[in-house]
């Protein structure tokens, strides 16, 4: 054959995309797509239309009832959504008018919205219908922020004006609220190239340096309802043979400060403890070196986190809940800046 031919084709095959690169191609568009929706950080405005009283009996996690998300466009056009929905939480769903939502939309249904590649949402909503309700959603929504602060293996969030029209009969009442949408722990194992964990792995045998940064995060935001080791409002994700624990769910700590927050009966009884803004320190003993270098990671974002807070202050119903907040956490500052009441609070603290 012909060498200039012979060489032709060379080139024309070099040229030609392999299906490792068509892959990776289809996986950076796939992954452009999925990251959309958090993305943005703007508020966003979503209108559901579901009967709280039905969503409260369903009480299977795989049974979803029909619903309806319309979102706004940057143009003031609204787009609709066919999704299903269900309830979270068995306090929330006995104790409160809302109930946290899981959300789970069909691909034909999310495909070229903004949702695209979000099988699964949660969206986290106001208790109860009071006055303080929209700001404990911010507080909590807040606690999430600061947790993308600290640790790269986080929940992206995305904070919304949600208009929910709730059916009663032959008459509708809607509701204005702020809630916010968090994506899927399925979402972030995919992120990572790693797994959601679904077994029971003690704290000790989980990462040490996230799993410290997780620890101080909970007794900044003076959250004790939670357990990395029987995941309860926490996620383990296995990458690259490691345990990472993402905690979520934070509307019982001392941060949001809600009404219906309650110190749990074993807490209470074995410690001093009453009230959910009494901060203890629930860590494990672990490399003096390690634990120092997060308090020094976490006074070096003292800035960043505190101007979090000042960013999201007009969003604020009643500014004594945002000054509550803003102190609270710079009350956290002050004890790990202080070298005796850091001792004190933490380091004498450190469960075996």
């Amino acid at each position: 054959m012909n060498k200039q031919i012979i060489w032709f084709l060379l080139i024309f095959l070099i040229s030609l995309p392999t299906p490792f690169n068509a892959q990776n191609s289809a996986e950076s568009e796939s992954n452009k797509s999925d990251l959309g929706l958090f993305d943005e950080q703007s508020l966003l405005s979503v209108k559901f239309k579901y009967s709280n009283k039905e969503l409260k009996k369903e009480t299977n996690d795989s049974t979803y009832i029909a619903s309806e998300l319309s979102y706004q466009n940057d143009d003031g056009s609204w787009t609709s959504l066919n999704i299903d929905l269900r309830a979270r939480g068995n306090f929330r769903r006995n104790n409160c008018y809302f109930v946290p939502i899981k959300i789970s939309i069909k691909k034909k249904d999310y495909k070229d919205t903004k949702f695209d590649g979000h099988k699964k949402l949660k969206m986290v909503v106001p208790c109860l219908l009071q006055k303080d309700g929209n700001d404990n959603v911010l507080k909590e929504y807040l606690a999430y922020k600061f947790y993308e602060i600290i640790s790269p293996y986080h929940f992206n969030t995305r904070l919304v004006n949600l208009e929910l029209t709730e059916p009663r009969g032959r008459n509708d009442k809607t509701h204005n609220v702020k809630a916010f949408l968090v994506e899927d722990d399925k979402k972030i194992a995919k992120q990572f190239d790693g797994k959601v964990v679904e077994r029971s792995i003690h704290p000790l045998a989980q990462e040490q340096l996230n799993s410290i940064r997780c620890e101080f995060f909970q007794f900044m935001i003076g959250n004790t309802d939670f357990s990395n080791l029987e995941q309860h409002n926490a996620t383990l994700l296995y990458v690259d043979k490691d345990i990472f624990p993402i905690p979520y769910d934070f509307d019982m700590s001392g941060l949001v400060n809600a009404s219906y927050s309650t110190v749990s009966e074993t807490l209470s009884s074995q410690t001093r403890m009453t009230s959910v803004t009494q901060r203890m320190y629930r860590g494990f003993k672990r490399s003096s070196e390690l634990i120092e270098q997060v308090r020094q990671e976490y006074i070096g974002k003292r800035t960043e986190i505190l101007q979090m807070i000042e960013n999201l202050k007009p969003q604020f119903d009643n500014e004594s809940e945002f000054e509550n907040a803003k102190s609270f956490i710079q009350d956290f500052f002050n004890i790990i800046m202080n070298d005796s009441q850091f001792k004190s609070e933490i380091l004498d603290n450190l469960r075996s």
